[in-house]
């Protein structure tokens, strides 16, 4: 099995799609995966629900089950199948006990997402075993309640049947002197000028590579993510927002394009300079090939993402509150956020009683 990228007639929108062993589209894969793109999902996101489908087909071919047979005991055998090492999957070889699991926790609940909309969307067209994956539950006393709870008073909300508790995750985020050390080490203002966005910004890698410069305020020192089909197939996740930056990132951004920007004639911030095609917009691989060369220049293995998670946990620690975070990151909901970086290190315990006062002076001896 393969999946494989399509561009959908007329519009051109890129989207995938699974192809059989007969190398034809698996027919109800495809026309869900269809339907994920017609709705406006991104494309990577359709690109991640296509890889997930292609392993519950494959799980389903090795037990010899038809996709509208499978109940939810099948599922949870899917769950121990996907840990599984791809000789274990084929049933080459027998796993033991102690073995290291092939794919995380998170990976797993991810994939169970994409079957439990997968099978949902099929019912909602009648096809299928139902809604295989829902359970409804009804809102209980204590616990965490969502915003408005109280208006469905307590009505059943459907969840999920199957979810693996993900281990509690600090971000990475990269010191002052690591960011600076990264900086450093681009050897040309367009590199740098990438990275001072995240780092200022606290945007993803895509929605920076989607900026144009009708985007880039300079007097106002703004800039605006804005939710677009670019040519480069970055995209903003999380939809538009504008968020204020300093002048000194204005300042770089007009030496970049003074001295390597030059007459280029696009619409985008970055785009290919010194590599072919020149003057098209900057690519994610080309990027990542980039990140490549700094982890090797300054020996530190990040990621992209860490700008992002560097950003938010700043301001968090500086007193920017939650709910401004939550709107600069550009996330759905303050609760996200708050999952997210509302966490207190050691370190950051101890700053806040510190200044408090609580561990310098002390109102009783022992």
């Amino acid at each position: 099995m393969l999946v494989h990228p399509v561009v959908v007639p007329g519009s051109g929108t890129r989207s995938w799609t699974v192809l059989g062993d007969d190398d034809a589209p698996v027919a109800p894969v495809d026309g869900f995966l269809a339907y994920l793109t017609d709705i406006g999902r991104s494309p990577n996101t359709v690109k991640a629900y296509a890889h997930d489908m292609k392993d519950l087909w494959q799980f389903l071919r090795f037990r010899g089950l038809d996709w509208r047979e499978a109940r939810l005991e099948d599922i949870a055998e899917f769950v121990a199948w996907l840990q599984l090492p791809p000789a274990g999957r084929a049933g080459e070889v027998a796993v033991l006990p102690s073995s290291v699991p092939e794919v995380s926790v998170a990976t797993v609940n991810r994939k169970l997402a994409a079957v439990s909309s997968f099978y949902a969307h099929q019912a909602r067209n009648n096809e299928g075993p139902g809604d295989l994956l829902a359970v409804w539950r009804a809102g209980g006393r204590g616990g965490w309640k969502p915003f408005l709870h109280h208006v469905s008073k307590g009505k059943p909300y459907r969840g999920r049947a199957i979810t693996l508790k993900v281990p509690k995750k600090l971000p990475r985020i990269l010191t002052v002197g690591e960011t600076q050390a990264i900086l450093d080490a681009c050897g040309r203002l367009r590199d740098r000028f990438f990275f001072a966005v995240m780092h200022e910004t606290g945007c993803r890698a895509g929605e920076v590579l989607g900026l144009r410069h009708e985007d880039i305020a300079a007097a106002e020192c703004e800039i605006t993510i804005v939710a677009r089909e670019n040519a480069n197939g970055a995209r903003a996740k999380s939809g538009g927002r504008t968020v204020p930056v300093g002048p000194e990132l204005i300042r770089l951004y007009a030496d970049y394009l003074h001295e390597e920007y030059g007459s280029a004639m696009s619409d985008y911030v970055f785009i290919n300079i010194w590599a072919e095609p020149k003057g098209q917009a900057w690519s994610y691989p080309a990027a990542c090939d980039l990140v490549l060369r700094l982890r090797s220049r300054t020996g530190l293995d990040f990621d992209p993402h860490w700008f992002r998670h560097s950003a938010a946990t700043r301001w968090l620690r500086d007193g920017v509150s939650v709910e401004v975070v939550s709107k600069l990151l550009g996330h759905s909901s303050v609760t996200t956020t708050s999952a997210t970086y509302g966490h207190l290190t050691i370190e950051d315990a101890r700053a806040a009683l510190e200044k408090a006062g609580w561990l310098t002076g002390r109102e009783v001896t022992w």
